[in-house]
């Protein structure tokens, strides 16, 4: 008897073993486990630091994203028009300068509901001139609107054989078919306008002055798109018509 309790003590003691060596094991891969999972949110989150997000209102760093309306500011900063296409006329006492990217949905909801009551106002009674520049983050992250530099280039290329008013009809092409940008698009709506573009787009000819947008922009604080300067007021984001009115009648009173 005292040998079959002995058997069975010692096969308790063994199974108490076993329980303790699973719950050791349980919590070292539990450690492990975490371990990975606080890896995968770190690396996570430094993705999303470093390249802002595509649905943040601006990024961080150096690269950025589309920008959500704010409040006007009375922040003034320094950029010019370059040489870069006009719309409207040259005199006109108050300058509208939008730094803008062609895959920005954002900026193409500026062009379809505010620009067009910019323009039947202040543009079309020469009161405004209005400059497109362009300011595209795929210059720092390749990833980011893939198609924006080839749409920029395609309109310089277009406004080298038709000038300024064949820029901006063009222009309006490419944002009423946002969602379909890329180059055999854009190859396809120059020549349905009558305009040869295939070899100015292919040769990045005017990758340099796409670039140069972009650079004048970040140097004049532009952090996100669309971003305006009205003579030299600074303007975030898709603001309604009634902001931008605002803006534009105390620089004209």
């Amino acid at each position: 008897m005292e040998g079959e309790n002995s058997e069975e003590g010692s096969k308790g003691e063994e199974q108490t073993g076993s329980d303790t060596m699973t719950l050791k094991i349980k919590k070292d891969n539990l450690w492990k486990y975490s371990t990975f999972v606080l890896i995968g949110v770190v690396v996570i989150m430094g993705f999303f630091m470093f390249t802002g997000g595509d649905n943040s209102e601006t990024g961080t760093g150096n690269i950025v994203a589309p920008t959500q309306p704010s409040a006007p500011t009375a922040q003034v900063v320094t950029a010019d028009a370059d040489d870069d296409a006009v719309l409207g006329d040259p005199n006109a006492p108050v300058t509208i300068i939008e730094f803008s990217d062609y895959q920005c949905p954002f900026c193409g909801k500026f062009w379809s509901e505010t620009l067009p009551l910019i323009k039947s106002e202040y543009i079309d009674t020469g009161k405004v001139k209005y400059v497109f520049r362009d300011f595209t983050p795929t210059f720092r992250n390749p990833s980011y609107h893939p198609q924006a530099i080839n749409a920029a280039m395609a309109t310089e290329c277009v406004r080298e054989e038709g000038g300024d008013e064949v820029f901006y009809e063009y222009h309006d092409v490419i944002f009423a078919n946002q969602g379909s940008i890329n180059k055999a698009n854009l190859i396809a709506w120059a020549d349905d306008m009558g305009y040869e573009i295939s070899e100015c787009l292919e040769s990045n000819k005017h990758r340099s002055e796409v670039e140069k947008d972009f650079n004048d922009g970040a140097a004049a604080g532009v952090q996100g798109t669309p971003s305006f300067l009205i003579n030299g007021k600074l303007v975030r984001g898709a603001q309604p018509f009634s902001a931008f009115k605002q803006v534009i009648d105390a620089e004209l009173a």
